[in-house]
């Protein structure tokens, strides 16, 4: 497929480089804030300056901004009493109605809804997107995924396109392999869960193999904890929620289709706490505020579009399932806890403020955690986030009393960043925080930023012997699929790490766009950023694939480097983290301390624990790149196994 769905047609493209190339960024979406009491409208969205949209792509109609209070999706509730030791929950996925603004009619969406264990015949869930899953560090999870999703797709049109081999949407893989079905011909709709970022044996994963229908069609991988409770349109997982408290998120992973089952509302949050945060004096309560930042198009009667067929990216900001919502605050200190649940979009945030308030124009904010759990505080203006990552933010509203503070995409920032601006939409103004509630309590007792003692995250040592393990972004054929070292994701395994090693992992990225690339099961450290000769290095490593790809000919890394190693960015230095950007024309180092899966039991459920060899996947967190073949599995094996008693092939490229 091309750099995404969007890339509608290659003269369009051509243009656009042209234009890129002569200098041009595009126009920042600028919008008039008005005065006081002016009503602040949306303005249709427009593609920037050199891009045109495709005949009949939809676009959001004109909607007023700020008008509708922002919702908080609800917390499901366990029942401890089926699998003792654990806490167990329901979640089924339905089709349900939900109204994204006010002067919206209400759209048929996705959700998941929990079981509430003390009413069972009362749901918890909005309809979009899922309930919040709040569970204890180390004290395991039991979770029934049931579908009961309609077999006919919200975004039918979309599937038949996949189904018939569209290169705009179904994968084209490089010589000499072939194009393969990523569904049946009879099969819509399937779904499969996938805890993102948390320590999950891999029949719990949620890996697109395992993908099952409403009907009971199960593909070829899909497992079950517990068979004798699970039905065929079920599967039961277990997770270990042995992680540093931290902020996880489930959605759905379905082989050929997660971009669009994410799109429809396929995503929830799920919260790691410890209680030894109790003493760190951070906000909680009604005071910490999830955020799930998305971007979507809608039709004039309201409904979801999916336009990223024609274009890159969606029109509307889109904060826990509301367009242009707002939140009314105290003049206090906030926890801020942010999802980049987009399905392509970077989001590169600020807090703006009127320009008499302070002395600059943000509003600034301290970053305390990111992906994995907390790391030391640091003090920032504005951020960016890719799809998949989360950010931990402490926000002192105090500052700024009876002000209207703007959560805002800082402008110029396309949905690709860095990187070659793309053809979607350009978002300016998100949400707004109104500072205009009473304080509640007396004083706000939270620990300043400055003087919070977090855990601290300790580097991890790279040793001479540390093994590195190099991943190559290639696209064979422009604005097409892309995959890693030029191998579909269907292939079997070819890369086998021994159990409890370290490696440093070498994303090379020679295309235009930036990539979040996520690792399945761990945690890692990002080392530093490298600039590459990307155009030499696409055409040498062309010239290895056309020549058979015999090993001693791959092309050696170090002789395209253009500059030294950078630093990662200060949001980045000693985080855990389960996504990382992939800038274009560089080389991404991250460093991966230990390769241990889960093996004990959950629950004491006969199974449930990891044994060797044990495969997980990696990909891009572009899920339209993920669904276009920008994936490949990985396996732990024993010390003493090369991965050839386990069946998967030979060995990928590494040195």
């Amino acid at each position: 497929m091309s750099v995404t769905r969007g890339e509608g047609r290659l003269e369009t493209m051509i243009e656009r480089r042209k234009f890129l190339m002569a200098g041009g960024l595009g126009a920042a979406a600028m919008l008039p804030q008005g005065g006081p009491g002016t009503p602040v409208y949306a303005a249709p969205a427009h593609p920037p300056a050199g891009c045109e949209d495709p005949a009949g792509t939809p676009n959001t109609p004109r909607l007023k901004k700020f008008v509708d209070p922002l919702p908080r999706p609800k917390t499901a509730i366990p029942d401890p009493s089926v699998y003792p030791g654990a806490d167990y929950y329901e979640l089924t996925m339905r089709q349900g109605w939900w109204r994204f603004h006010r002067d919206l009619r209400p759209s048929p969406v996705w959700g998941y809804w929990a079981t509430d264990p003390h009413r069972r015949h009362k749901p918890i869930g909005m309809g979009y997107l899922g309930p919040t899953l709040s569970v204890t560090r180390d004290h395991p999870t039991v979770v029934k995924w049931r579908n009961e999703l309609p077999t006919t797709h919200i975004y039918q049109s979309v599937i038949d396109m996949i189904r018939d081999g569209n290169p705009l949407v179904a994968p084209v893989p490089p010589p000499p392999y072939k194009a393969e079905h990523q569904f049946p011909d009879d099969i819509n709709v399937w779904n499969v869960v996938h805890q993102h970022g948390g320590y999950t044996a891999p029949q719990s994963d949620g890996l697109p193999e395992q993908s099952f229908s409403p009907k009971g069609f199960h593909a070829e991988g899909y497992t079950t904890l517990d068979p004798s409770r699970a039905k065929p349109n079920e599967a039961i997982y277990g997770y270990t929620n042995h992680d540093h408290s931290c902020m996880l998120w489930y959605h759905d992973h379905a082989m050929g289709m997660s971009a669009l089952n994410v799109h429809a509302g396929l995503a929830g949050l799920y919260l790691i706490h410890d209680p030894a945060d109790e003493r760190l004096g951070l906000p909680q309560g009604e005071f910490e505020v999830p955020l799930i930042l998305q971007d979507r198009t809608f039709h004039k009667n309201g409904s979801l579009a999916y336009t990223m067929v024609d274009r890159e990216g969606e029109d509307t900001p889109v904060v826990n399932g509301k367009a242009y919502p707002f939140l009314a605050v105290e003049p206090r200190r906030y926890r801020l806890r942010i999802l980049n649940a987009s399905n392509e979009r970077f989001w590169r945030l600020r807090f703006d403020v009127p320009r008499d308030v302070l002395l600059q124009p943000q509003l600034p904010f301290w970053l305390i955690g990111t992906d994995g759990g907390l790391r030391a505080p640091l003090r920032m203006l504005d951020f960016l986030i890719s799809p998949a990552e989360r950010y931990d933010l402490i926000v002192d509203f105090s500052q700024v009393p009876g002000t209207n503070v703007t959560l805002t995409n800082y402008p110029g920032t396309q949905v690709h960043f860095p990187g070659i601006p793309g053809c979607g939409p350009e978002i300016s103004e998100i949400m707004q925080f109104r500072v205009a509630k009473r304080l509640s309590g007396g004083e706000d007792r939270t620990t300043p930023p400055e003087k919070l003692s977090l855990p601290a995250v300790a580097p991890i040592e790279v040793k001479p012997q540390t093994r590195r393990r190099e991943w190559v972004v290639y696209q064979h054929q422009l604005f097409r699929t892309m995959t890693f070292n030029a191998v579909p994701y269907m292939e079997p395994s070819q890369d086998f790490i021994k159990e409890g090693s370290t490696e440093i992992w070498e994303y090379i990225n020679p295309n235009h766009d930036a990539h979040p690339m996520h690792v399945h099961l761990v945690n890692f450290q990002v080392l530093n950023r490298q600039p590459i000769d990307a155009a030499a290095y696409q055409t040498d490593y062309e010239k290895w694939i056309s020549g058979g790809r015999k090993p001693q000919d791959h092309p050696v890394l170090a002789n395209y480097f253009t500059g030294p190693p950078i630093p990662p960015d200060p949001d980045e230095v000693l985080s855990r983290k389960d996504t990382v950007k992939a800038p274009a024309q560089m080389v991404t180092r991250i460093i991966i301390e230990e390769f241990v899966p889960p093996t004990d039991e959950i629950a004491s459920i006969p199974d449930s624990g990891a044994t060797l060899p044990a495969t997980y996947i990696h990909h891009c967190h572009l899920l339209e790149h993920e669904d276009d073949d920008l994936m490949r599995p990985w396996t732990i094996v024993s010390p003493g196994d090369d991965g050839r008693s386990s069946g998967n092939g030979g060995h990928g490229h590494s040195r």
